[in-house]
């Protein structure tokens, strides 16, 4: 007969049994999207049982928007070289080195926060003497395609049409593919954009974003379907009706589907400083916002053109904006240069969901591949770029007439897409997953690859999905492997190809 553990031993062991027990127990509770503990996420402990769609809109918004800017912080800052993190030799995001816990907090904020956000529409559609119903009914639709959106660019194929029903009973959806979820979120849109059209506006106090002005948050919406076409525009299966669409929105129909006309209709959660709106970066430890360290890449282009938001974004050192390599070989970790400045943490406009400079430099693209006529190329640009320098509160001066930046018609096809692009990176500084999103639709702005780059070199095409899909929901995991391709940071997502 064995002989049983030492006392201490058996301790030991319990304790480690307790502990495997309680993080599966954490997995379980925080898998947003395929959980029996939908119930428990479809429900507000803070309010009574009928709560109002006014009551879940602030804080869906600010958890979502809050959890964005971190995961733009330490991921895409990371892909996309505006920051290099030397704090440890593993497990470098610059250097395509990506864990699979990773991919853990994004998906669960996304599919916990859509429990609310879907919740304000049923809520609004059952309320029939509601004035606002039709204005609550085309926000979520609005939020909905927004977050699903970046879901289904960050991971590919995702639950979709059986999400967040542990109300129902389901709790362990099927994944729905990327066509699928885009063709879906384009009829949310069309359709957020008629009950929009005439409706009342929402309550003030309960809008972080727009102060309940329904109006902007309709732009809003249109210059998201903007946004999302011109994803698919590469995509040959759907290119011709993406294209199409993108002309009436701009040249044909602009009056049926109004957009984004100056900064003050950028989309963007105003971080007042007072609670609940409050950056999540104001708590941070000094120590932990300084473990980036700012990128030369970013540093350069920025310094090298006299950027008016370098200031803003980039502290001095020694004198100097400098920043040091991505992708350095594992070991030989350069002295660390400028940091993000302190001034960010509680910066205003850090918060950002889709800007107008984005908007216009959509338009620019679209314009330079003779998709839509309204305005010149050159113009959607000078907009696009003077919108994202003083969106940030500086003025545009001089700039657009130096070199780099000015607009050439004698440049060839691809220097125009490299300008139009590096603006673009720019305007999406601190926008959740887009710079990184964009970058693998269209190869811009072309970045350098350091020696100690691992995944052989490939930017990563997605991220994993979170291990705790594997633990609850097995079969419907299973499935979307065969269909999607390997779990890995490698696959394409469906309108990556060609």
């Amino acid at each position: 007969m064995q002989a049983s553990l030492p006392l201490k031993k058996q301790f030991i062991t319990m304790k480690k049994i307790r502990y495997n027990i309680c993080v599966w127990a954490t997995l379980l509770l925080t898998m947003g999207a395929c959980t029996k503990n939908f119930p428990e996420l479809n429900t507000n402990p803070n309010t009574a049982e009928k709560v109002l769609p006014q009551n879940l809109l602030e804080r869906a918004l600010i958890q979502t928007v809050g959890s964005n800017m971190e995961r733009s912080r330490t991921i895409t800052n990371e892909l996309m070289q505006v920051t290099v993190n030397t704090l440890v030799e593993v497990d470098r995001i610059f250097r395509y080195d990506i864990r699979h816990n990773v991919a853990d907090a994004p998906w669960n904020n996304w599919y916990g926060q859509l429990t609310n956000i879907k919740d304000i529409y049923t809520l609004a559609e059952e309320n029939t003497a509601d004035a606002n119903r039709k204005a609550y009914m085309g926000v979520s639709l609005i939020l909905q395609s927004w977050i699903h959106s970046m879901i289904t660019d960050t991971y590919g194929d995702s639950p979709y049409t059986e999400s967040n029903l542990g109300k129902e009973g389901i709790y362990t959806p099927s994944f729905d593919s990327q066509k699928d979820i885009y063709l879906n979120i384009f009829d949310k849109l069309e359709e957020a954009n008629t009950l929009l059209n005439g409706a009342k506006n929402i309550s003030s106090s309960h809008d972080p974003v727009f102060a309940g002005n329904v109006v902007k948050w309709r732009k809003f919406g249109n210059s998201l379907y903007l946004r999302l076409l011109m994803r698919l525009s590469g995509k040959a299966e759907v290119s011709d009706q993406v294209i199409a669409k993108i002309k009436e929105i701009v040249d044909e129909n602009p009056a049926i589907y109004p957009i984004m006309s100056s900064n003050d209709d950028s989309a963007f959660l105003k971080w007042t400083g007072v609670t609940p709106r409050v950056s999540p970066w104001v708590t941070m430890r000094n120590q932990n916002w300084n473990y980036p360290k700012m990128c030369s890449f970013f540093v350069s282009g920025l310094d090298q053109t006299a950027d008016p938001c370098i200031s803003v974004w980039v502290t001095l050192s020694n004198g100097l904006y400098e920043g040091i390599p991505s992708g350095y070989i594992s070991g030989v970790t350069p002295e660390p240069r400028s940091l993000l400045p302190q001034g960010l943490r509680s910066h205003e406009k850090t918060g950002n969901m889709l800007n107008y400079a984005e908007v216009q430099l959509i338009l620019a693209e679209a314009a330079l591949k003779g998709w839509i006529t309204k305005e010149t190329v050159k113009t959607y640009y000078d907009l696009g770029v003077t919108a994202r320098v003083t969106y940030w509160g500086r003025s545009i001066g001089s700039y657009l007439s130096g070199v780099a930046v000015a607009w050439n018609e004698g440049d060839t096809f691809e220097q125009k897409m490299e300008k139009i692009f590096w603006q673009k990176y720019l305007a999406l500084f601190m926008t959740d997953m887009q710079s990184w999103i964009e970058y693998r639709r269209t190869g811009y702005p072309v970045l350098p690859k350091g020696p100690g780059l691992m995944n052989d070199g490939v930017m990563p095409t997605r991220l994993f999905y979170p291990l705790s899909v594997q633990a609850t929901n097995l079969q419907n995991y299973n499935k979307v492997i065969e269909t999607q391709g390997a779990d890995d940071l490698k696959t394409l997502v469906w309108w990556q190809k060609p």
